[in-house]
C-alpha cells in the first residue's frame, strides 16, 4: 500500500503561480512513476504531469508546457507541481498517483494509488 497526502492549493489571481507537493509513504520502492492529474467540475480527470521514478523522465500535457513544472525529491518521496502563469481554466482538483507498471503514463487506469486531492481555484 502507498499512501499519498497533497497540499499546497489554494485561491490565486490569474497569473499567479501555485506549488503543490505530494507527500508519499509506504511501499513507494516499488514504484514505476509518479503523476498528477486534475478534474474540474462537471469534466473528466485529466493527466498533467508524470516523472519516472527511477529515470526521472518527465512527461507532460501539451496545456502546461512551459508554464508547470513537475520535480521529485526521491530522499523525502514527495512530488511536486510548480504551477506558474495561472489561468481560470487551470480552476480544478488536483491529484496524485504512483503507479507501478510500465503502463502509459498519461491514463488515469495506469495508476495504481490515489491522494485525496487539493483544490486549486484561478480567479480571472
Amino acid at each position: 500500500q502507498v499512501q499519498l497526502v497533497e497540499s499546497g492549493g489554494g485561491l490565486v489571481q490569474a497569473g499567479g503561480s501555485l506549488r503543490l507537493s505530494c507527500a508519499a509513504s509506504g511501499r513507494t520502492f516499488s514504484a514505476n512513476a509518479m503523476a498528477w492529474f486534475r478534474q474540474a467540475p462537471g469534466k473528466e480527470r485529466e493527466f498533467v504531469a508524470a516523472v519516472s521514478w527511477r529515470s526521472g523522465s518527465i512527461y507532460y500535457a501539451d496545456f502546461v508546457k512551459g508554464r508547470f513544472t513537475i520535480s521529485r525529491d526521491n530522499a523525502k518521496n514527495t512530488l511536486y507541481l510548480q504551477m506558474n502563469s495561472l489561468k481560470p481554466e487551470d480552476t480544478a482538483v488536483y491529484t496524485c498517483a504512483v503507479k507501478n507498471s510500465r503502463s502509459d503514463y498519461d491514463r488515469s487506469l495506469s495508476y495504481d494509488y490515489w491522494g485525496q486531492g487539493t483544490q486549486v481555484t484561478v480567479s480571472s
